[in-house]
């Protein structure tokens, strides 16, 4: 069985901020095969975050994630965001927390995943993002933790 295929997958996700009021986005690769994402999204721009591993705390997935995928480190989380992302190809719950509190400078970590960090206002972000982290946006920007999509 593969999560979010088979049964519903957890994921998270992760909003960073950084003190010139911008979020850290990561352009997926195009190619289906190397995006790494049973929801798809290649070519599109999305937080940084990945599948919860068995066993693992959710704080804990979501501080690996960071750190494998960009090098920083985290060091606190806040709960900002719960979704269901559905498409033809899984269901996911995906939590979204924001982080403030961060050391490092983006760098790519999974050249064949994500091709290049970049850092935006977070008044205009890219038309292209990822589903499951424009909820996250969405969510955070409404202060509310969860809403019907």
């Amino acid at each position: 069985m593969k999560p979010g295929v088979d049964f519903v997958g957890i994921g998270v996700g992760v909003l960073m901020i950084n003190n010139d009021n911008k979020i850290l986005l990561g352009l997926r690769n195009t190619d289906p095969e190397k995006a790494d994402s049973e929801l798809h999204g290649e070519g599109t721009w999305t937080l940084p975050g990945g599948k919860v591993e068995l066993r693992e705390k959710l704080l804990e997935c979501a501080k690996r994630e960071v750190e494998e995928e960009t090098s920083i480190k985290v060091n606190s989380l806040k709960l900002i965001s719960v979704a269901d992302d559905i498409n033809e190809h899984a269901h996911f719950v995906t939590i979204g927390f924001l982080c403030k509190d961060f050391v490092g400078e983006p760098k790519v970590m999974e050249p064949d995943e994500i091709t290049e960090w970049r850092w935006f206002d977070i008044n205009n972000l890219p038309e292209n993002l990822f589903f499951a982290s424009r909820k996250i946006i969405e969510n955070y920007l409404k202060g509310g933790v969860y809403e019907e999509h």
